[in-house]
């Protein structure tokens, strides 16, 4: 990704604009992640696919080895571990693309993800319980 591509306006945008090799899996991952969170929204933020639902779920992003996914993953030990071998340096999930797709593993971040964001959003002052 580079200052010179235009934002995309969709999802859409983002997955047409990157290279043969990469669009099916992110296709995959989208469908995987909408799977995971129906109620969530889908929308073009930092120039990246983010799905929302109380705040940010998940983006993801193509580059050329592998495909990135952010934020990370806090407070669940167990899952934290199974991401461990995607990790990147700022925290971030490098899912390489010469590699097996961890689409389970993705559905399951992001189901915890929501659940994260839905305790969240219960928390906050004023929200009737």
């Amino acid at each position: 990704m580079d200052g010179q591509r235009a934002i995309p306006g969709s999802i859409d945008e983002y997955i047409a604009a990157q290279p043969a090799k990469s669009r099916a899996i992110l296709r995959r991952i989208r469908r995987t992640i909408a799977r995971a969170a129906p109620a969530a929204h889908e929308t073009i933020s930092y120039r990246m696919p983010a799905f929302t639902l109380n705040g940010v779920l998940v983006y993801f992003a193509a580059f050329k080895a592998h495909i990135g996914l952010y934020p990370p993953l806090r407070g669940d030990a167990r899952l934290q571990k199974e991401l461990a071998p995607y990790a990147g340096a700022k925290g971030n999930l490098r899912l390489p693309l010469d590699e097996p797709m961890p689409y389970a593993l993705i559905a399951r971040l992001v189901k915890r993800r929501v659940q994260q964001n839905l305790d969240k959003a219960a928390r906050r002052p004023g929200k009737k319980r």
